[in-house]
């Protein structure tokens, strides 16, 4: 029994050693060294404080702010611990009448706002989570965010535009807008 018990501990503690204490600390140096950014959560830093980092979306419920793609997780939007969809199909009635209400409520934000809503506006991204929207998105909501501001839908229309981010190497991805980079800046706006 000695003859096996000791060399399958020496094997367990020295497998432990190198997957759960070197390998894991040389990939964290690597990562701090050369991407120091991203390694610690893409947050966005605003007066010297973390406001939200790039990559989880926040819950912006304002009228004076732009809203984000709804979410999914549970129990509250945006929660990073839960990341998940849905799970719901076109067909299923309950994201039917979730993205009715969806419409209802924009409508109601904006009720002279006549132009189709963009889906982004009213479906939950895949993990809950996501970031951004479309700029067909945010262009729908100017008119409501410059009124709400008090600021001329002309600025804020710029400001929409300044925000795009293109795909990248020019056809990778979709053009996109980062909805708290577009708070913030929409924040600073005089």
């Amino acid at each position: 029994m000695n003859n096996i018990l000791r060399p399958t501990l020496v094997l367990f503690a020295a497998l432990t050693l190198a997957t759960g204490v070197i390998y894991p600390m040389v990939v964290t140096g690597i990562a701090q060294a050369a991407f120091p950014h991203q390694a610690n959560g893409s947050l966005v830093v605003k007066n010297g404080a973390a406001v939200g980092s790039e990559l989880i979306g926040q819950n912006f419920t304002a009228p004076g702010h732009f809203w984000g793609r709804p979410s999914a997780t549970a129990p509250m939007p945006y929660n990073a611990s839960a990341s998940g969809g849905s799970n719901q199909g076109p067909l299923n009635p309950a994201l039917k009448d979730a993205v009715s209400a969806r419409i209802a409520a924009l409508r109601e934000a904006d009720p002279g706002n006549t132009a189709p809503v963009p889906v982004d506006l009213v479906t939950a991204s895949a993990s809950g989570l996501d970031p951004h929207i479309t700029p067909a998105a945010a262009r729908y909501q100017v008119a409501r965010v410059a009124k709400a501001k008090g600021v001329s839908a002309d600025k804020v229309a710029a400001l929409v535009e300044s925000q795009v981010e293109l795909p990248w190497l020019g056809f990778v991805g979709e053009a996109r807008i980062n909805v708290l980079q577009l708070n913030l800046a929409l924040d600073a706006l005089r």
